[in-house]
């Protein structure tokens, strides 16, 4: 599962600026299978935009994840489809601001964010540790969510900020993920967009 999300990540981040990959992420890309051949491109640019407010999709750039530009944008935002081969319906629209978190946490290197940065994710989620960012699987203590849902992620510029906001994923409402690390967002839990036939 990591090396599928490390090669999706790589996309993201490196469209946001040529940002080089390591010889071990590049290993990690050519591993992966990063096109499901079984859908047209109309398919995977409605599976990307789904991931975001039809605002935002409006203007947004797709990216598939074998690093073609299946639309070209007129915004900021860059969107991707599900990746088949992981459980759940993920596809995802980010911003400059959360495309260098991924970059960073793919790279595993420290992280200044300097503005407020989002991202949705309003299908489903992709298995994750609460706390772990770099956990591949559930363990009795890294708050493991097989799928946290359709959600808004926010990063801010000032981690004090996320101070009194709670960390528990099933409190019913928003949450701190990542607490404590370069990556620490606040996962807003958000209404399933719909989705074009």
């Amino acid at each position: 599962m990591r090396a599928r999300l490390l090669s999706t990540t790589m996309l993201l981040a490196g469209l946001s600026g040529g940002i080089a990959v390591t010889a071990a992420g590049q290993a990690a890309a050519k591993a992966t299978p990063v096109h499901d051949v079984s859908l047209s491109d109309a398919a995977l640019i409605a599976n990307a935009l789904s991931a975001a407010p039809a605002s935002v999709a409006a203007g947004a750039t797709v990216m598939g994840h074998d690093g073609r530009v299946l639309r070209k944008g007129t915004s900021d935002w860059v969107c991707m489809p599900d990746i088949p081969s992981l459980n759940n319906d993920s596809p995802m629209c980010l911003d400059a601001p959360w495309r260098a978190v991924i970059d960073a946490w793919v790279n595993k290197r420290g992280l200044t964010v300097t503005q407020v940065g989002f991202g949705y994710m309003l299908q489903d989620d992709l298995p994750v540790s609460n706390t772990d960012p770099f956990a591949t699987t559930p363990t009795p203590t890294n708050q493991w969510l097989q799928n946290s849902g359709p959600h808004v992620m926010v990063v801010l510029p000032d981690q004090r900020l996320l101070e009194g906001v709670s960390t528990d994923p099933t409190n019913g409402g928003p949450y701190v993920m990542w607490k404590g690390t370069p990556y620490a967002h606040i996962m807003v839990p958000a209404p399933r967009a719909p989705t074009k036939q």
